[in-house]
């Protein structure tokens, strides 16, 4: 462990978004060993220093030496990356979603190429040390965030780090569960003493524990040191005040505002705001919700305070009409909330746990729009606006969008939506969940006004303690059951504890006892003196595994994706395989017989005794014509002029009109060779009745034979194509999505932290969609010898081999697609068109590649689908041998190829 004792050292650190300054030349040393927090209000920079830390983000300018080496050596942050964890912000942002919480810590250990053994002792001691243990088997996307929160840190510690990176890992989480999880990592830190600690918090009583305190302010660092010396620098009693005291302030008046005790709001005669009796709320056979009631008095401020997971957002989305209760009722001013109607969501402003708001509007354009939903118009909106913008400090940022905007900040750009109509009751969520002291302090000065002045019931859940303490009354609650209630103060005195942490923590542990929740020593004292000292392999076949393994699960569990995937093909092929025809048989036809002689009747003869011909009624004139071919009624309309037999037994060759319907150019070409068929046919007849032998001179007859699909179907020549292009647009357009998704929800994070590459991520993703399109081509296979009566000719082996290649590729082609999209809409929209217009039009599927002009060949050859045309139409169509086959196979195959080294270049190991 020699090199774990060299500092870590940041020098002239700087980084920029665009013309946005995250950093500003930033220098830094940390002493192994320490836990570092890292505190400052939202958007000074903090989660780009981190990320910056961790080698997931490229470092611009500047240089930053950890683990023995410089992190923007790529051969050293692969060397090291096995040994730094690293959890970004955000609720639960490296998690997936559908996998369960052991199959999420699952994955990330086999990431990290743990054998099973160790996997499973270690999940076992996360889990219990952080109270999930009894939620082993529920899907993270059924997760509280609080309950996100503690997996998303279970997930980084699963690997026992050198550096330990967290950015703001217990927003969300519980007084209790923070304690455990700070108990755990000081035990693991007792193991390994080496193992530095670098954390962005939000919370300054749990800033109070770490060893060393870096302030942050604009892109640079305000101040250093124990919590002792800066609120000694500050002349402050707590470290919030004196983090507030030490921001730069305008006017150089103080950092921070008094923050008062509201008075209790005196009751009036009118019917309560919120009224819950009884309240139930099963998802199956759990209980969310357990037999609930409370009574908040208008002008209230009620605190609802609990462990993760225990009800509090369940109850919460009852009392707003997004659940409907169980069993109970719930009434808000007196009225039932299902007799409330919309009437009724406009006294109330609610705002969600997590994010809700559109991130492809603005920040301006989403109030704009809510302020519409509300009926807000004209002056009344932009004055609303401008308003909440200046009080809620988003004047800077009404013209990004919310997506590129820190956590903190997007609270509260929805704290502003939630207020934006002026409501009588607001309804939050956890709203200060990642919000900087400075924000929450002028936003509890905000309801404490709205409550006062303007007699807004405010119903709050929140997990920090200073916040409770504000409210008139809370409650205190746990796996569905309320367990006290009361004011701060009362609860306070009644525990005979020294705070409302305090008080808070004994009741859930008392609480909690019968669940076992104080967690014991792992059974197996597991060994973490060597864990990470060695540099990962360059390549794992484990790691490889756990990404294709996690990306089926996903898929599996995706039943909309599913069955696209496996039906999608099969309804298509049916479709085009029987809709898609250029045969010709019993074609509409009438005829204006304006002759009526033998001749007339004997040319009409040909077309009544013929299969591709089926007559109309007569048709009475021309106008009569062009009616009956406008509405589809006829496709071909015959015209004998008079004297047409007179004329033809005199020899002055007469001209008859057939009008063939051109709207399908090659249905009527086709048409048009039955018709002249017909009239040959008419005319060797008429020959032998006049006993002039043949009709015409020619000196030898030619015969036309078909080498191939000698039937001249289109059920032969049109599914063999079918298969080609559908076996390249399904598994295309669904592989599209796999890396733009991660992207979307931040899990791509993983990629750049952990030490699988480029080639184990793509080629993992990959692997479960080839399985996918196998699938398919079996079964479209199978539908093709059952349905259309066709078998292959030739080796099954050379199109079972094309078949995988052909998957292959058309999944590379996705993935290349995914790898340099930005968004899901944009990749599968994107690989739709680029992959049917050479698909249909260049790939010998409708005209043979040779027969193209040179940018059509051009085109056709530089895509895989011509290949496998040749390769699908040779075997089931020509019963081509397999040596004429296998260039194509070998060219499938170089399509493979460019297509994962193009990938790998196009998807970047860090975020920029």
């Amino acid at each position: 462990m020699a090199d774990t004792v060299v500092p870590i050292g940041v020098s002239g650190l700087s980084h920029r978004y665009g013309r946005t300054a995250a950093l500003r030349t930033v220098d830094l040393e940390i002493t192994p060993g320490l836990a570092v927090g890292v505190i400052g209000p939202d958007g000074v920079g903090k989660s780009t220093l981190l990320a910056l830390l961790s080698g997931t983000k490229k470092i611009q300018n500047g240089t930053v030496e950890l683990l023995g080496g410089d992190l923007r050596r790529s051969d050293h942050r692969r060397r090291v990356c096995g040994r730094i964890a690293y959890m970004p912000q955000g609720l639960g942002k490296n998690l997936y979603p559908t996998l369960s919480i052991a199959e999420n810590l699952d994955f990330f250990a086999r990431l990290y190429d743990q054998p099973e053994t160790e996997r499973r002792q270690r999940a076992d001691e996360l889990l219990r040390a952080t109270g999930l243990s009894p939620f082993r088997d529920r899907p993270a996307e059924k997760l509280s965030g609080g309950m996100k929160q503690k997996l998303a840190l279970c997930c980084a510690l699963i690997h026992d780090p050198d550096l330990l990176i967290l950015d703001e890992p217990t927003t969300g989480v519980d007084p209790l569960s923070r304690r455990q999880f700070w108990d755990l990592i000081a035990r693991l830190q007792a193991r390994r003493p080496w193992m530095t600690i670098v954390t962005a918090t939000a919370y300054m009583s749990e800033a109070e524990r770490f060893d060393h305190l870096i302030a942050m302010h604009d892109g640079t660092i305000l101040a250093e040191g124990t919590a002792e010396e800066l609120k000694k620098q500050a002349g402050a009693d707590s470290l919030e005040d004196a983090f507030l005291a030490l921001l730069p302030h305008r006017g150089g008046a103080i950092g921070f505002v008094p923050r008062p005790k509201p008075e209790r709001a005196t009751q009036s005669g009118e019917p309560p705001a919120i009224e819950a009796s009884g309240l139930v709320m099963k998802f199956g056979d759990f209980s969310a919700v357990d037999h609930v009631d409370f009574r908040i008095e208008r002008g209230e401020i009620f605190g609802f305070l609990g462990s993760n997971g225990c009800g509090k957002t369940t109850t919460m989305k009852m009392l707003t009409g997004l659940l409907t209760p169980t069993e109970g009722e719930a009434r808000i001013f007196g009225k039932l909330i299902d007799g409330g109607g919309m009437e009724m969501r406009r006294r109330v402003g609610y705002m969600s746990q997590s994010f809700s708001l559109y991130g492809e509007l603005t920040v301006h354009q989403n109030l704009d729009l809510h302020a519409g939903l509300f009926r807000i118009e004209g002056s009344r909106k932009t004055e609303r606006i401008a308003e909440l913008a200046d009080r809620f400090d988003l004047e800077a940022v009404m013209n990004k969008r919310p997506n590129a905007l820190p956590l903190g900040i997007r609270q509260r750009l929805q704290l502003a939506v939630a207020v934006l109509h002026k409501p009588e009751m607001l309804i939050l969520d956890e709203p200060t969940s990642g919000v900087d002291p400075v924000a929450r302090d002028g936003f509890w000065n905000l309801l404490t006004e709205l409550s006062r002045d303007d007699g807004v019931t405010i119903f709050i859940s929140t997990h920090f303690m200073n916040e409770a303490e504000r409210c008139d009354r809370i409650s205190l609650m746990h796996a569905g059951r309320v367990l006290a209630m009361g004011p701060p103060d009362e609860l306070v005195a009644e525990s005979g504890r020294a705070t409302l942490e305090e008080t808070f923590i004994e009741h859930l542990e008392l609480a909690a006892e019968d669940d076992g929740s104080p967690l014991p020593e792992p059974a197996v004292e597991l060994d973490y003196s060597t864990a990470g000292d060695m540099a990962p392999p360059l390549f794992s076949p484990a790691r490889l595994l756990a990404i294709a393994r996690r990306e089926t699960f996903e898929l599996v569990r995706d039943p909309i994706r599913l069955a696209f995937a496996i039906l999608g093909p099969l309804i298509l092929m049916l479709a085009m395989g029987y809709g898609i025809s250029f045969d010709v048989e019993d074609m509409r036809y009438a005829v204006l017989d304006q002759d009526r002689s033998r001749e007339s009747r004997m040319v009409l003869r040909q077309f009544e005794g013929s299969r591709y011909f089926s007559a109309a009624p007569e048709l009475k004139d021309t106008r009569d014509l062009d009616r009956r071919m406008q509405r589809g009624e006829i496709s071909l309309a015959l015209v004998l002029p008079p004297g047409f037999g007179r004329d033809l037994v005199a020899g002055r060759q007469p001209e008859v009109s057939a009008w063939l319907d051109g709207a399908n150019t090659s249905r009527a070409e086709t048409s048009r060779g039955h018709v002249e068929g017909a009239f040959g046919s008419f005319l060797s007849e008429l020959a032998a009745l006049n006993g002039t032998g043949t009709r015409t001179q020619q000196a030898a007859d030619i015969a036309v034979r078909f080498r191939y699909n000698q039937g001249f179907t289109s059920q032969q020549a049109i599914p063999p194509g079918v298969l080609m292009m559908l076996m390249m647009m399904i598994p295309s357009m669904l592989t599209a999505l796999g890396i733009v998704r991660e992207k979307e929800l931040g899990s791509i994070t993983n990629l750049y932290a952990s030490p699988a590459s480029r080639f184990e991520f793509l080629v993992g993703k990959q692997i479960p969609y080839i399985g996918i399109a196998l699938i398919s081509f079996c079964t479209m296979m199978l539908m093709m010898f059952l349905l259309f009566d066709l078998a292959p000719k030739s080796s099954v082996l050379v199109l079972l081999g094309g078949a995988v290649l052909y998957a292959t590729a058309a999944t590379g082609f996705g993935l290349l697609a995914s790898t340099v999209a930005t968004s899901q809409v944009a990749a599968v929209f994107g690989t739709a068109i680029i992959v049917l217009v050479p698909t249909i039009n260049f790939s010998g599927m409708l005209h043979p590649v040779a027969t193209l002009d040179t940018a059509g060949r051009i085109i056709g050859e530089a895509f895989p689908a011509s290949y496998f045309q040749k390769i699908s139409s040779g075997v089931f169509n020509k019963g081509l041998p397999a040596a004429d086959l296998a260039p194509n196979l070998a060219m499938l195959a170089i399509f493979c190829l460019a297509y994962w080294a193009i990938s790998s270049v196009a998807l970047p190991k860090q975020d920029r």
